[in-house]
């Protein structure tokens, strides 16, 4: 069969991995023997957020000596928003693939279907997460009873009723042009929202998004008390960017309606707040206690600017 005639000529692909502290030579060895074997043009590129991790330096060194792939250390921590912008502008192809480092790939197909959506008019494919049921092992892991729970609204179905709302930045494609016109928001430093901000420009902008069932998976959680510090982080992102993330945020949707009765919600996180944060970063934290910790949470920082007022 004459080269001309593979499906998958001319196609090109830059698969981009920030990383902060992570090893990810292992994900980057599975991406680069399915990229080469459908026989693309292909970069991998991990670009390092100022990791502090020695381990994982040590690991991610190994990168620099896999065909096609480079890793790329930077000296200090510049954000999630930033790093990804970073990735882009050090990019060549047409088509950006975005992957968290901490996640796994499905099987052996996940490229290929990426490759497939390349011929569309999309502008941006998300591809989202999936969460592998493992109860014996993660019963008592807060990150793992959060994503469970919201596994229904990350359903194919769901994401292409919310098209925007539902953009995630652990697992997407995206046209390098569009990237580089509408870049992430590099104000946002601290954990959270950048993707949900992102969402929104792609909306103003009419960028076209379309939702497939090509997920990565989640192969590890953080600790219950790093995933309630990262949550309170995401909060005070959420509090600062408030303004220009009305209409994208679940719990600014929450706020709005339980406005009148916020006093008693600051009071009741005032009094239980601690107790509640004691059993989410103990050993069974529940899924209702978190929703209302991080209720309370994000609405005592109102309180907090009425204070300082």
């Amino acid at each position: 069969m004459l080269l001309t005639e593979n499906i998958y000529d001319k196609k090109q692909l830059s698969i981009l991995l920030p990383t902060h502290n992570d090893a990810c030579d292992h994900l980057v060895e599975c991406l680069q023997r399915q990229a080469d074997k459908a026989g693309i043009d292909y970069e991998i590129i991990v670009a390092d957020d100022g990791s502090t991790d020695e381990n994982a330096i040590h690991s991610n060194n190994r990168i620099n000596d896999i065909p096609h792939c480079s890793y790329v250390k930077r000296g200090i921590n510049t954000g999630r928003a930033a790093i990804r912008n970073f990735l882009a502008g050090s990019s060549k192809y047409e088509w950006l693939l975005f992957i968290d480092c901490d996640m796994a790939l499905p099987d052996e197909h996940f490229i290929d279907r990426y490759i497939q959506e390349m011929d569309g008019d999309a502008d941006v494919i998300d591809g989202h997460t999936m969460v592998v049921e493992d109860d014996d092992r993660w019963k008592g892991n807060l990150r793992y009873i959060n994503e469970r729970a919201a596994a229904p609204r990350h359903a194919i179905e769901m994401r292409q009723n919310t098209p925007y709302h539902s953009f995630a930045t652990a697992n997407f494609m995206i046209r390098r042009q569009t990237m580089c016109a509408h870049s992430f928001d590099e104000r946002i430093r601290l954990y959270g929202y950048e993707d949900v901000l992102f969402g929104k420009e792609l909306s103003i902008c009419g960028a076209k998004i379309k939702h497939i069932d090509n997920p990565v998976m989640f192969k590890d959680y953080e600790t219950n008390a790093s995933f309630v510090a990262k949550t309170e982080e995401s909060m005070r992102t959420l509090h600062r960017f408030r303004d220009v993330l009305r209409g994208f945020s679940r719990i600014l949707d929450t706020e709005r309606k339980l406005r009148h009765i916020a006093p008693a919600i600051r009071l009741w996180h005032k009094l239980f707040g601690r107790a509640e944060r004691r059993i989410l970063i103990g050993r069974h934290p529940k899924i209702a206690i978190f929703n209302i910790y991080r209720l309370g949470y994000y609405m005592s920082l109102n309180n907090k600017d009425d204070n300082d007022n």
